[in-house]
Formats: C-alpha cells, sequence, structure tokens
C-alpha cells in the first residue's frame, strides 16, 4: 500500500512540473489570451516592482517631481523617459534630484525595454 501511494505521489510531483517547466520562462501575455495595455502594465510596474511611487506622486512633490510635471515636462521637452532610466540621458525634470534618483537606476536599468516602454506610457498618460 505504501508503495502504490509513493508512485502516485511521485506521479503527480512530476506532472505538475512539467506544466511548471512548459510556462518557466513565457511572459504574461504568453500564458493568457487577455493582452494589456502599455499603461496598464506601466502602471504594475510603477506601483510594483519599479517602487516609482515611493518617490512620485500622481499631483504632488514629495522626494521627487510628481508624476504629472514629469508628464508635462517630457512631452513639452520631446524628452525620452526610457533613455533617463536607462541611464543613458540626463534629467531635465528636476536635475537637482538625479543624485537621489541615480540609485533607483539599479532597478530600472534591469528592466526589459517593453517594461521601460510600458512605463514611459503610464507617465505620459497623466495630463
Amino acid at each position: 500500500m505504501k508503495k502504490i501511494l509513493f508512485i502516485a505521489l511521485a506521479f503527480a510531483s512530476f506532472s505538475c512540473k512539467k506544466e511548471n517547466q512548459e510556462n518557466f520562462g513565457k511572459t504574461t501575455e504568453e500564458n493568457t489570451s487577455v493582452t494589456q495595455k502599455p499603461e496598464e502594465l506601466g502602471k504594475e510596474i510603477f506601483e510594483g516592482k519599479g517602487v516609482c511611487y515611493t518617490c512620485h506622486k500622481e499631483e504632488s512633490k514629495t522626494v521627487g517631481p510628481s508624476i504629472k510635471d514629469i508628464a508635462k515636462i517630457y512631452r513639452e521637452k520631446k524628452g525620452n523617459i526610457v533613455a533617463f532610466l536607462q541611464e543613458k540621458s540626463e534629467p531635465i525634470v528636476d536635475p537637482s534630484q538625479y543624485a537621489t534618483m541615480k540609485t533607483n537606476f539599479v532597478v530600472t536599468k534591469n528592466l526589459p525595454e517593453e517594461e521601460l516602454k510600458a512605463l514611459e506610457a503610464y507617465i505620459l498618460s497623466f495630463k
């Protein structure tokens, strides 16, 4: 009886493991049929692993400038938020806070291009 139970448990374990391996490395979009808008993905990153929300609020300046100010200035100056987050361009919103922002480049420089573009889309969606 113990052998049968052990074999059943091992079989269940291997069958679950195979399903996990098939989905490993695939993006959420590949795993679901629902396509997410860039702004929605950007918001998830902003409020999640990007930890942007800790310094940037929608309408008020805290540690960093507000999202609305960032969006306004980047639109006016035709700036590239993705390049800034990759540390490939100079700050154009509040250069005095650049030293503080530099610590966050460890996070943003490692984000995939798609996620950085989604972050940019989210920020620029503010008017």
